[in-house]
């Protein structure tokens, strides 16, 4: 084999440069920088094309990825982040936030032995320098249709159905009751994981193509649903998960012990200066943290107490570091930034009289029944307490559907989820004819990516209810 005819042997799989950590936890800058001098280029030519593209199967958007790698390759970086938005309305938010070591990358043909394709680093790079330059996705839109859609929640789902929407000619209204466009990318994701100016960039290119943003607005509250079920063709709900499951633990009202969510938005509120009265942020400083929890919220809550000046951080988790639902970049980042992980240990009561002082847990052992994930069973006689000044619960998400949900009688499943599609329904299509729904309050709490994956399929099945041409095939 020679370098010539495979460049992944003269070209190593490389991420454009990392922040050193003694500097990142100082800030919230994002810890990589973007590609320079060509790098983009050669990372791209390691593709070897493998002829079944596994990496464009382990996406769930079905991105297009050796086409626009070596379009990429060949300096195509327009060319290439056209194609990127022909199947992923938010490319540079997905490149930066999706696990791709358990998704593309993962499934690269190099991974094994030569290192995967840095396909998410790619992605996010051509996303911002096409952008930058001025770029901008194309509308196929002679003229506009006259219909009309409604959207209730300005996260990736949200915004995913808008791009697909306006892009076809189609007049979008998107509400949400936070004061910034985002949803969880804004208010739940920190900035060193996605630069809120990310997010404002988006706002802004969709914002170009005709889509109004209508913040600060609870449907419900505000306005009522009714209203939008009305005055538009159609709707589409992506209300997203934000009760968080309650783990029930004794102690949990004490002083000192806070819900992951409300942690998030408040840090991050303060970052933008829009914080209010309610957005309580604890004095970290010097303090002990432990969040309870192993997924990417519980990542997110150990990297942001480190920012805030924590004197030490635990992540306690009931399995072991190989069935945590957590990116395992994010679980590398934490360690590095001195995070300390106590793994196998089941959360039984938050200690404690006027304030939070410690957790009391047990160790588990895992056993395995061919059902998915290994299951936790906490040991007899095991129990321990973790000191703490601050404990943090990362449980996870739950859908609250709206109140509106019951009027129109909606189907839901058991544990509140709304169910969408199925026999004589489109993709995305509630029992209602003109409700649709997608993201998180269909799924449940899940990938950003598959919540653009969601609001994607909706646009397409509404614009071919109402008859208008789809301004792309995916």
């Amino acid at each position: 084999m020679s370098e010539k005819t495979f460049p992944f042997l003269k070209f190593h799989r490389a991420l454009p440069q990392e922040v050193p950590v003694p500097v990142r936890v100082l800030g919230y800058g994002e810890i990589h920088g973007g590609f320079v001098n060509g790098d983009a280029s050669d990372q791209a030519s390691r593709c070897i094309d493998c002829g079944n593209p596994y990496c464009s199967w382990g996406c769930p958007l079905g991105n297009r990825i050796p086409q626009w790698l070596a379009l990429v390759r060949d300096g195509r970086i327009l060319d290439a982040a056209s194609l990127m938005h022909e199947t992923n309305p938010l490319p540079e938010i997905c490149g930066r936030v999706c696990p791709q070591d358990r998704l593309c990358e993962g499934a690269c043909t190099l991974e094994e032995g030569f290192g995967a394709v840095t396909i998410g680093s790619i992605e996010r790079w051509v996303t911002d320098e096409a952008i930058r330059r001025g770029w901008r996705p194309a509308s196929t839109a002679q003229e506009p249709t006259g219909r009309r859609v409604a959207i209730v929640g300005a996260g990736p789902a949200g915004l995913a159905a808008a791009d697909r929407l306006v892009r076809s000619g189609v007049a979008v209204d998107v509400f949400d009751r936070y004061e910034e466009i985002g949803g969880l990318l804004t208010f739940g994701i920190p900035a060193f994981k996605l630069d809120k100016a990310v997010v404002r960039t988006r706002r802004q290119v969709l914002e170009e193509l005709g889509v109004a943003f209508r913040l600060g607005v609870d449907i419900g509250r505000d306005i009522p649903f009714d209203a939008l079920v009305d005055g538009y063709d159609a709707v589409f709900m992506a209300t997203g998960a934000y009760r968080y499951v309650d783990g029930r633990l004794p102690g949990q009202d004490l002083p000192g012990v806070h819900a992951a969510l409300p942690f998030l938005i408040a840090s991050t509120r303060r970052l933008l200066g829009t914080a209010t009265a309610a957005d309580v942020l604890p004095d970290l400083a010097g303090r002990r943290v432990v969040v309870l929890g192993g997924g990417d919220t519980a990542m997110d809550c150990v990297r942001s107490s480190i920012r805030l000046g924590a004197a030490k951080v635990s992540c306690v988790y009931r399995r072991d570091e190989k069935n945590m639902p957590g990116s395992r970049r994010e679980v590398k980042y934490a360690k590095e930034e001195g995070v300390e992980f106590v793994f196998q240990r089941q959360p039984l009561e938050i200690l404690g009289a006027d304030a939070a002082t410690g957790v009391r847990v047990a160790r588990t052992v895992l056993v395995r029944d061919g059902r998915g994930r290994a299951r936790s069973e906490a040991e007899a006689g095991s129990e321990e307490t973790l000191d703490a000044d601050v404990v943090i619960l990362a449980f996870g998400f739950e859908p609250s559907p709206p109140d509106w949900c019951d009027a129109y009688d909606l189907a839901r499943d058991a544990s509140g989820k709304l169910v969408v599609g199925g026999p004589g329904r489109l993709a995305g299509q509630t029992s209602h004819d003109k409700i649709f729904a997608g993201g998180d309050n269909v799924r449940g709490a899940d990938l950003v990516v598959r919540a653009v994956y969601d609001g994607r399929e909706a646009a397409k099945a509404i614009l071919g209810q109402l008859g208008v041409v789809a301004a792309t095939q995916y």
